[in-house]
């Protein structure tokens, strides 16, 4: 090679590796947006409603994901919120449930319950809880390493989990709602002795109060046309109102409905936790110096009212056409208190949600719905009939997965592969099981199809259980009413992704994408190190290298 070309190629490495690791290109503020239970095709069914300055604006002008999915099961709220962070599924984070069998204590465990915290802001037990069940380091941790511990991370939900797990270890904040009486944003000692100025000024404020009004259709009821009729049998709606229709006048039903709680199934709990974000900007300077700061936002209304009133009810619509104001309100906001050029923005979901079984069956499709608890008595029947004698080798059913009593198996000289074969062809015979997976397949083997690889990486070898079952598609274990998720289903798994602001690139993305490759990504973008159980990839195609 010409020592001419060779040095004109190595200043061009020297400018790109300038390019990638000058401080001056990061941006200032992270925001990291999850909304709880939001299927992908939510973005078309209602795109004609919609702003152009919420979704619209971030689907159009940043790079927009349409073939993003979870690549585990459960697809519940803890693991969701837990793998988006991490950067990698239960299998190494360890959050393999909301909640959980704890195999060594024998009691059922929360995923950020610890009782050894205390709870600030309130006299009650829900903020005595902390991030200690989750087993590695989220971005945001990574992020706090990285900038000495200068730059901060706020991280806020309606729901504890959706904002203990985000902000990892070394958040300087989690935030959640009370609702109830005070309907106040509280903490947990882990994080603080006493809550900031500026959040006493929020709860002392009326701005939740106020909030106890009626609901009604953002737009006129003839304009939403892409969700069921208003008036239907799939709904459970709110208790003191015979039908789960509009308007609900929630000053009058608060009283039946848990007083402040009923705002975290209406749009308005959204209006809040915005409100607290735009609070948390301000109140802790975000953004405002040369070390990035985190703020994560997890909007869990959208799931209450999934779960109250079905996928395809007016109610989850008009609360996506709310959500898309908030949004635009809040871009607004970090524009002028940032800068335009100064914030990146992730936006996705959790976990999806299935149609409400009934509603499916009324169009012919076949759904329904499974009783767990009729599985367990007819386990512990045929356990006994097939051994002749009374046993209890079932400790527990959670978060389907079978927990063996190895004391007893043990006592009884019974082999737990041979139990797991017995049991394996029975649940195999059983009515709606679908599929089964056995500690000895998941840990000896290497699943090679789409289902059995979703489950062996929300196993983990130390929590899980011994035998894992999979449902037929559109059968749930639920009540008759209302939506649920955490299956292996295109609908819990496939959920909107998108990346704007500084850094990305405009356009849109078809290949497969898993939501552990967010964390990779927003940290390559940093220039900092993975969170260290990673096993997520780097979405190359969002980033744009002229702006890093």
């Amino acid at each position: 090679m010409r020592p001419t070309i060779f040095i004109l190629l190595t200043l061009f490495s020297l400018n790109q590796l300038n390019a990638q690791f000058s401080k001056k290109k990061e941006p200032k503020l992270i925001i990291g947006i999850v909304v709880d239970q939001m299927r992908y095709d939510y973005l078309s069914r209602f795109y004609d409603d919609l702003s152009d300055k919420g979704f619209k604006k971030l689907m159009q002008e940043g790079f927009f994901h349409k073939n993003a999915h979870f690549n585990y099961v459960p697809t519940y709220t803890g693991p969701g919120h837990a793998a988006v962070h991490t950067g990698t599924t239960p299998a190494n984070n360890g959050i393999i449930g909301n909640d959980w069998f704890n195999k060594t204590s024998g009691e059922s465990v929360y995923c950020v319950g610890d009782p050894s915290q205390e709870t600030i802001g309130t006299n009650s037990k829900k903020g005595k809880m902390s991030p200690h069940r989750l087993l590695s380091t989220t971005m945001a941790d990574q992020n706090r390493l990285h900038t000495q511990f200068r730059g901060k991370t706020i991280s806020i939900s309606i729901k504890d989990r959706g904002a203990i797990l985000p902000g990892g270890h070394s958040a300087n904040a989690a935030y959640w709602y009370e609702g109830g009486k005070n309907g106040d944003f509280i903490s947990s000692s882990y994080y603080m002795e006493e809550l900031p100025e500026w959040v006493d000024d929020f709860n002392q404020s009326d701005i939740v109060e106020e909030h106890l009004k009626v609901w009604n259709t953002l737009l006129p009821m003839n304009e939403y046309d892409e969700s069921g009729s208003d008036e239907n049998e799939f709904e459970f709606g709110f208790k003191g109102k015979e039908k789960a229709t509009f308007p609900y006048d929630l000053k009058e039903l608060a009283k039946n409905n848990g007083g402040l709680d009923i705002l975290k199934y209406t749009p308005y709990g959204n209006d809040i936790v915005a409100e607290f974000a735009k609070r948390a900007i301000n109140g802790e300077d975000l953004g405002q110096d040369d070390a990035t700061d985190f703020l994560l936002v997890s909007f869990s209304s959208t799931d209450y009212a999934g779960h109250n009133f079905g996928v395809n009810s007016k109610e989850v619509h008009d609360m996506y056409l709310r959500l898309d104001r908030n949004l635009a309100s809040f871009i607004k906001y970090l524009e002028e208190k940032v800068g335009k050029d100064e914030f990146t923005l992730f936006l996705t979901a959790d976990h999806g949600a299935v149609h409400v079984p009934n509603y499916l069956r009324s169009k012919k499709i076949r759904a329904g719905y499974f009783d767990t608890d009729k599985l367990k008595v007819d386990i512990e029947e045929y356990i006994n009939s097939y051994f002749g004698k009374d046993l209890e080798l079932i400790r527990r059913i959670s978060n389907q997965q079978l927990f063996f009593d190895h004391q007893e198996l043990r006592a009884n000289n019974i082999k737990n592969s041979d139990l797991q074969t017995l049991l394996t062809d029975y649940l195999l015979s059983y009515p709606k099981v679908n599929r089964v997976f056995t500690r000895d397949m998941i840990m000896h083997g290497n699943q090679t199809d789409r289902v059995g690889k979703l489950v062996q990486r929300g196993f983990h070898q130390k929590r899980s259980g011994d035998i894992i079952y999979a449902l037929e598609p559109a059968i749930i274990s639920y009540p008759p009413k209302g939506s649920t998720h955490g299956s292996s289903m295109n609908y819990d798994t496939q959920i909107p992704l998108i990346f704007y602001g500084k850094g990305i690139k405009r356009g849109i993305g078809l290949n497969k994408r898993h939501i552990t490759d967010i964390a990779p990504t927003i940290s390559d973008l940093l220039g900092i190190a993975f969170p260290n159980a990673n096993t997520g990839n780097v979405i190359t195609e969002a980033l744009d290298k002229g702006q890093r």
